[in-house]
This record gives C-alpha cells, sequence and structure tokens, in this order.
C-alpha cells in the first residue's frame, strides 16, 4: 500500500478494472487537490465513467487504491462507502434520475433530508439552488411536469445542496442546450471556487474540459498526455493522443 500525498484530496493509484471481461481501466493514477476543478476527458468508451465511479467508491477496482482524505476507500465496507457518499460527495449523471413521486424541491433536498436536516432547511437550500440554476419557478413541479433540460438541473442542484467535499460529474451538461450548458458550468464553476468544492468532471466536449484547472486524458482505459476531443461540428469523430510517461 503506497501513502498518498498530504496535499491531495482524493487519491489513486493503479486503477484496473473490467466489465464482463472487457478491459476498462489499465493502471491508471491520479491526484485531486482540495478545491480543484478536474477534467477527465476522452472519447466514449475510455474508461471516464468507470474512473468516477471508482473514485467515488461506487465500484471498487479490481487492483489498485482509492484514498480520500487519507483514508483508503477500496477496504472500506460497504455501508461505509454507502455512508461517505451520502455525506461527503455529490454525483451528476449525463441521465437526469429522479424520484418521481417527489417535486423538483424536494428531489434537490433529499441529500439534505437524507442527512436528518430539518424540512425547513433542506427546503430553504434546495430551493436556493433550483433559483442560481434559473429553475426556481419549477420547485413545485414533478419530475413528469418539467422539461428534460430542467430535470437536468434538478440534478445539478441535487448534488451542490449538500455542499460535498468531492463532486463528481460526468458528462453534466450532456442533455443541454448551449446557453443552459454555460450556465450550468459558470454555477459549478461558481460553487467550487465560494465553497472549496473540489470537483471531478468527465466530458467528451473540449468547451466542457476548457472549465478545468486541469486536465487528464484516458485513451482505452489508459493515462495518456493529451486527446484531441472533436467539436460538434467534426463528423470525423476521431480522437489523436500521444501516451503518457
Amino acid at each position: 500500500m503506497v501513502a498518498p500525498p498530504d496535499n491531495d484530496v482524493l487519491w489513486a493509484h493503479g486503477l484496473t478494472h473490467t466489465h464482463d471481461g472487457s478491459p476498462a481501466l489499465h493502471g491508471v493514477s491520479i491526484g485531486v487537490r482540495e478545491g480543484e476543478i478536474l477534467a477527465v476527458s476522452g472519447p466514449r468508451g475510455s474508461g471516464k465513467t468507470t474512473l468516477l465511479r471508482c473514485l467515488s467508491g461506487q465500484v471498487l477496482p479490481q487492483q489498485g487504491e482509492v484514498w480520500f482524505n487519507s483514508t483508503p476507500v477500496h477496504t472500506m465496507r460497504p455501508h461505509t462507502r454507502e455512508r461517505l457518499r451520502r455525506e461527503r460527495f455529490g454525483w451528476i449523471d449525463p441521465e437526469p434520475a429522479l424520484v418521481p413521486e417527489l417535486t423538483a424541491w424536494e428531489n434537490a433536498a433529499l441529500p439534505l433530508m437524507l442527512r436528518g436536516t430539518g424540512r425547513r432547511a433542506a427546503k430553504t437550500a434546495a430551493l436556493e439552488w433550483l433559483e442560481r440554476l434559473d429553475i426556481g419557478d419549477c420547485a413545485r413541479k414533478r419530475p413528469h411536469a418539467l422539461l428534460y433540460s430542467e430535470r437536468q438541473r434538478v440534478v445539478v442542484a441535487r448534488a451542490l445542496v449538500g455542499s460535498p467535499t468531492v463532486l463528481f460529474a460526468d458528462e453534466p451538461t450532456a442533455p443541454l442546450h448551449r446557453a443552459e450548458c454555460a450556465h450550468v458550468l459558470r454555477t459549478l464553476a461558481a460553487a467550487a471556487r465560494s465553497h472549496r468544492i473540489t470537483v471531478v468532471l468527465a466530458t467528451t466536449c473540449p468547451d466542457t474540459a476548457a472549465l478545468a484547472d486541469r486536465t487528464v486524458s484516458l485513451l482505452d482505459g489508459r493515462r495518456v498526455r493529451s486527446v484531441s476531443l472533436p467539436h460538434a461540428s467534426d463528423t470525423e469523430g476521431r480522437a489523436a493522443c500521444s501516451l503518457s510517461v
């Protein structure tokens, strides 16, 4: 077991993982500092989502180590990892999964209420984030009455409402139009700066990666020096890279 650096809030060494026998990560090592926005770039299928799931404790790597604030995540019992994710981590999926029976504000407030926060305080915090994301007028609507892009912004509010230590964002703006995308990215960046939230952001979009303080690139489950991601207007969709050393 290798001791992580003291200044990294999140640190992983030699992560290797496969899905049904297909390789997803090959010996990936990474460190993220407190308050840093780190983009993980690469084409689809490069291992970005698997890396985020390993770093957040959702998936245990078959080889390698994951540390959070000098505590080994990879050796935690399942209920301890679940509590860590609930209390210290936030997560944004590219698909806006919400509880259909709850209103928008109740969905956004869910992490706080699961921690035992009173309903009034949780509602106040949720409404604040919904307003920041320009969907305050949707607070009382249930998911079926929301536009797809509105549901995604509720997911973003839910991830931010508890001021997580680390926010994992897997293609967080994939369902959004350009203007909505820019607004959500500005909100994420502002939250990271003002609340010292560490953000690990997986993306195939160069414009989204440009938000980050630093970018690491993956290709076929391996760290590489760089990946040239195609813009939306690029019809070839090819990725150029060089291996890291």
